[in-house]
């Protein structure tokens, strides 16, 4: 590290997130001056981070391209550019010696055409000694300078390689003795006398090297202030990679077209005569059941039938009608017409087999498909409109023994002809209770 000082603002271990290519190129000891639109927060080592974004080959190829050209003016016609290009990974690091206006950089005649010529934004950081990893980490990069993990320092400290770039710089300090002092505005030059003569070819190749960096620039972005980078130069955890990486901003989002509409719609929408509507619907449109449903749908589920079925289960089939004979045979009997003219039967009659068959019905009555059928009828049986006539009829029907018939139905039990048959049939009285024993013919 030159003269062993660091400017990095509290942060041990800077690194930088860039895309892909600049990312390889500058640990390649390709790219000297790193461009931005605010100064260096750093001096000394920074280390450089590739973001998660693939590069366009396109893109490689315009870099690849602008280097060749300026690299030729200062006649070096090989270089050796990288064979990948990989994100996510943490490639390297350079040593930052100073930063300085791209104006001066341009005019800087103490430094080869091919440095002056990479000065294309505002601020140049100026950097020296590349070294790359053996084998790049795969971290998680942010925004602006950070940070670097202690663990991952510590690993990567030990697997470092230097580099020899196509054609090494040492850019000279203007205070020998301040190894700091090469900041913007503390070069002195004559713009007249050090303009720089571009070929088409060379020119061709900038244009082609703006164009290919442009793509990742925001539109309406100002420079940032040096207590904004230093806030940035804290850990950042809980973000994602911002202009240096590849992962949009939570604070991007926000502020957003399409979210500031959905959060703050506009006052025409406010006083709008749709917008007056559903903020204030009439009593008319609150009382009607569609409006109901969907302001409260929950309630609409819980008063339909099908919804109480399915809660209470249980209470809707103790409260059918097909369930009242099933549970409670003996007050079907008592009810029925023929009850009361049973009631004067011996108990001979009452323990005869088909009584106790009649009374005690089998289970494979309850087993039946039917009997579960009418146990739990559905909402449309429910709905329909014999349904409802025959849950309200008239009196006169109340008291017809087809009203009793549909209202009590055991669909097999009572409509097989054995139980037809015992519950409308005449009572058998044995010989003792007539009076004696039947006279025989002769």
């Amino acid at each position: 590290m030159r003269g062993g000082r660091s400017g990095g603002g509290g942060l041990r271990n800077p690194c930088l997130t860039m895309h892909q290519p600049w990312a390889s190129l500058l640990v390649h000891g390709i790219k000297r001056v790193e461009g931005r639109s605010w100064p260096s927060p750093v001096t000394g080592r920074l280390w450089i981070h590739a973001a998660s974004k693939v590069p366009d080959p396109d893109t490689v190829a315009a870099m690849e391209d602008f280097y060749r050209e300026i690299y030729a003016v200062d006649g070096v016609h090989h270089i050796d550019f990288p064979q990948h290009y990989p994100v996510s990974r943490l490639l390297g690091c350079v040593e930052v010696v100073g930063c300085v206006r791209s104006e001066e950089l341009v005019c800087w005649e103490d430094v080869p055409q091919s440095v002056r010529l990479e000065g294309l934004t505002d601020f140049c950081w100026l950097c020296e000694n590349p070294q790359k990893l053996v084998v790049p980490f795969e971290m998680r990069g942010y925004q602006g300078v950070y940070n670097l993990e202690r663990r991952v320092y510590e690993g990567a400290a030990r697997g470092l390689s230097p580099v020899q770039g196509p054609l090494p710089v040492k850019f000279p300090l203007p205070d020998p003795r301040n190894p700091l002092s090469l900041k913007p505005g503390s070069l002195n030059f004559d713009s007249s006398k050090s303009a720089l003569v571009k070929t088409e070819s060379v020119s061709a190749a900038i244009a082609g090297a703006r164009a290919a960096a442009t793509q990742y620039s925001r539109k309406g972005s100002t420079a940032a202030t040096s207590s904004e980078i230093q806030t940035r130069g804290k850990s950042r955890e809980n973000h994602a990679d911002g202009s240096s990486g590849s992962g949009a901003l939570p604070s991007v989002v926000q502020n957003s077209q399409s979210h500031l509409q959905n959060q703050d719609p506009s006052p025409v929408v406010h006083n709008s005569p749709l917008h007056l509507v559903i903020q204030n619907p009439s009593p008319v449109v609150q009382n009607s059941p569609s409006y109901s449903q969907t302001r409260n749908p929950q309630y609409i589920a819980q008063s339909s039938p099908s919804y109480s079925q399915t809660r209470n289960s249980q209470y809707m089939v103790q409260s059918s009608p097909s369930y009242s004979p099933t549970q409670n045979p003996r007050y079907m009997a008592q009810s029925s017409p023929s009850y009361s003219r049973n009631q004067s039967q011996s108990s001979n009659i009452q323990s005869t087999p088909f009584y106790f068959h009649d009374q005690n019905q089998s289970s494979n009555v309850h087993s039946n498909p039917s009997h579960f059928h009418y146990q739990n009828q559905s909402s449309t049986v429910h709905n329909s409109p014999s349904y409802s006539h025959n849950q309200n009829p008239s009196p006169n029907v109340q008291n017809g023994p087809s009203y009793s018939q549909n209202h009590n139905p055991s669909p097999v039990a009572q409509n097989s002809p054995l139980f037809l048959q015992h519950q409308n049939a005449e009572p058998r009285r044995s010989p003792r209770l007539q009076g004696g024993a039947p006279h025989r013919q002769r």
